[in-house]
């Protein structure tokens, strides 16, 4: 039973990372019992070269971001299949500094991000089980799943700044995944776009478009014990060239990042989690420096 509530606070919360693609999150479909409800307090640290829009006349850009983040996950039985539904919410404090024109410029930001929602499903392997069941059933070897990700433009974005935490569009991502758990071990990989709405209200009043972004990511775990495990991360996301009043933007990105996850249980329903990340092959936006902490608990 331990095993198996830790299984589940490791599948619905590890999803609750920022909405873009440099994530680096593996878990996000693992199989979990309905009915599970948790609780993710997470923060990360950012400095480097990160891109808050790569569209921006910024040259040697650095920024160091502090992030905050709040997320609420549920599993559910979801037409007969095991699927899980998150919500989370992110608060960043950011200092970025650089040439803008030309001429040295430093901006300051606090407050709210954009609302991220995920649903994600297995499709092939386990159905929907609630715990006693779940707890009967033997693992299956391959899972197949599928997700969508909304971000909802509800965070800071004045027109009139160049650097916002908000990105004032909506942003979708489908993605498809494929698990394969080999006794103590784990494989998977992940592949999806991101898709974006027009920003009608950019700086001057100009109109922003992005192409889709594609992204890929492969993770390879090992479990030591019900709940403490580690994995090994990399991804690749290419395309998002930027388009600001009818011109395009030389801004085409083609990036990769490696990383590693640490999971650590406190109790039977308490867990912590570290992760760490840099930028592996960079040519816009990617090559800074990451670590995160976050604490789970199963309400």
């Amino acid at each position: 039973m331990r095993r198996l509530i830790l299984g589940a606070l490791l599948a619905i919360v590890i999803a609750a990372a920022p909405a873009n693609a440099q994530e680096l999150e593996p878990g996000a479909y693992t199989v979990s019992p309905v009915g599970i409800n948790v609780l993710n307090l997470g923060y990360a640290f950012n400095h480097g070269d990160i891109a808050f829009d790569p569209s921006l006349p910024i040259e040697q850009g650095s920024a160091t971001i502090h992030a905050a983040s709040i997320a609420y996950a549920r599993s559910v039985d979801l037409v007969g299949r095991s699927a899980t539904l998150l919500v989370a919410l992110p608060i960043v404090q950011g200092h970025l500094e650089g040439l803008y024109l030309g001429e040295p410029a430093a901006a300051d930001r606090f407050g709210a991000g954009d609302l991220r929602v995920r649903v994600g499903v297995n499709l092939y392997g386990a159905p929907a089980r609630r715990l006693p069941e779940f707890a009967k059933a033997p693992p299956s070897r391959v899972n197949i799943g599928a997700s969508v990700t909304v971000v909802a433009p509800v965070g800071q974005y004045d027109p009139q700044r160049i650097v916002n935490l908000g990105s004032n569009r909506w942003a979708f991502k489908p993605e498809a995944a494929i698990t394969r758990n080999a006794g103590a071990w784990m494989f998977e990989i992940y592949g999806g776009a991101w898709l974006f709405t027009d920003n009608t209200d950019f700086v001057n009043g100009q109109v922003r478009s992005q192409k889709p972004l594609a992204s890929a990511q492969f993770s390879l775990r090992r479990t030591f014990r019900p709940g403490l495990w580690v994995s090994g991360n990399i991804n690749y996301y290419t395309g998002g060239r930027t388009n600001v009043g009818g011109v395009f933007k030389q801004d085409f990105q083609a990036n990769s990042r490696v990383g590693s996850t640490l999971s650590v249980p406190l109790s039977r329903r308490n867990s912590v989690r570290f992760a760490v990340s840099q930028g592996a092959v960079t040519t816009i936006g990617a090559d800074f420096f990451s670590l995160s902490a976050s604490f789970q608990q199963i309400l």
